[in-house]
């Protein structure tokens, strides 16, 4: 069997991609080298957020292909790359998954066909990595035997109003032609294609998105402090700015950055930025240091708090709600929750934790939410879920921390 595309890495980013592909009408294999991902997959089970175990059914009865095997790789038209890239030590990307992904296209590289990049790295990764792994693996050349592009993924778990196929997606090829290959396979399922003047531009944009977002957060989060310390009310100074019909975009604070892209893309940038100029790209690295230390701002807030009431940290019972990245889904990756948690623990203090999408986590899983509201010493809200009713808990509780701004009633400590 052909295929029109086969995607490598079947998580958060090739899995909802396969999605709109398949729904667009086109053969879809799906190569991810965890076994245990793929017989899930097969069997009609999803591990990520944004697609149920209906929408994978839907996929396989659609003709989705879920398989370990890379010799399927030759029979696909396009192969797009869609694996990790965390952070390495130096701040700069781990590319492991990304040369083993390219080394399997390489092994199986046909003329005529396109490559895409879709994993997130730095300016320069297309041109500089991929390309020439697949040249010297396949003995063809870039933009005469076969297209080579990168469109960053634009993902956004838990976005009810933006996936795959309404987001704009971001094109560049390493010639024209590839460009124009790229745009004419991704415009058979999205919306809106948009093209880069090469790979380069395609790669910075992706980074830049994350970095605006990424320093907009460290401002809030800086203001966060004093205005404490000044007795204002940050939210509602948001709330007052955010009136402006023009030139202001609302951020807010919370106890640290999390997920796949924010506490991390930014750094592929910087550690770029130092690595070829020699020189550091100051905004990152200072944004990066104030989000970093969101979580040990909090922990001291809530030691003040205690100690207000003339009660120890340690040896108290802080029950923390929420402790996923992002509201109601049950992604943890990066989540400002954990060194909380650590950070608290160090202080002495008996850390809990409720989240009716995580079952279980580095501390005790409290499962009675209002019992232990109820008997904590202190609880903190982490992350405001839609199933939390941020109010009625803090008029339940002894001492309760908001650091998401969810709460109206006196009676809570906002961050």
């Amino acid at each position: 069997m052909r295929y029109d595309v086969v995607i490598l890495g079947l998580g958060y980013v090739g899995l909802p991609l396969a999605q709109q592909a398949v729904r667009a009408g086109l053969s879809v294999a799906g190569f991810d080298v965890r076994a245990d991902v793929v017989a899930s997959l097969a069997a009609g089970r999803s591990h990520v957020d944004d697609l149920s175990d209906a929408d994978i059914a839907e996929m396989l009865a659609g003709g989705f292909t879920p398989t370990t095997d890379e010799s399927l790789i030759s029979r696909a038209g396009t192969a797009v790359i869609c694996v990790p890239t965390p952070l390495a030590e130096g701040d700069g990307p781990d590319l492991t998954a990304v040369t083993g992904a390219t080394s399997a296209i390489g092994r199986r590289l046909r003329p005529g066909m396109l490559v895409v990049l879709e994993s997130t790295t730095y300016p320069g990764t297309t041109d500089e990595v991929v390309r020439p792994l697949l040249e010297k693996l396949s003995g063809l050349t870039a933009g005469v035997d076969f297209h080579l592009a990168f469109s960053p993924e634009r993902i956004d778990p838990g976005n009810e109003h933006y996936g795959a196929r309404n987001t704009p997606k971001v094109v560049g090829g390493y010639t024209p032609a590839c460009t124009s290959r790229a745009a004419a396979f991704y415009g058979r399922f999205v919306d809106t294609v948009v093209r880069t003047r090469g790979t380069r531009e395609a790669e910075t944009a992706k980074l830049l998105e994350n970095t605006y977002r990424h320093v907009n957060i460290a401002l809030v989060n800086e203001m966060a402090r004093f205005c404490h310390e000044l007795g204002i009310d940050l939210w509602d100074v948001i709330n007052a700015a955010s009136t402006k019909p023009f030139g202001f975009q609302a951020f807010y604070p919370g106890p640290g950055v999390g997920g796949h892209c924010i506490p991390i893309d930014p750094n592929y940038l910087s550690h770029n930025v130092r690595s070829r100029l020699g020189y550091p790209f100051r905004f990152v690295e200072l944004a990066q240091e104030i989000n970093a230390t969101m979580p040990s701002y909090v922990a001291r807030r809530a030691q003040n708090l205690l100690n207000a009431d003339g009660q120890a940290v340690h040896g108290a019972t802080i029950l923390l709600l929420g402790v996923t990245y992002k509201p109601d889904i049950a992604d943890r990756r990066e989540s400002p929750a954990t060194p909380l948690a650590r950070q608290l623990a160090a202080l002495g203090a008996n850390v809990l934790f409720h989240d009716p999408h995580v079952p279980d986590w580095i501390a005790p899983r409290a499962d009675d939410l209002e019992g232990a509201v109820t008997s904590a010493d202190l609880v903190i809200l982490v992350q405001n879920h839609r199933g939390y009713d941020a109010d009625r808990l803090a008029l339940s509780a002894k001492r309760f921390f908001d650091t998401r701004g969810a709460t109206t009633v006196p009676e809570a400590h906002r961050l």
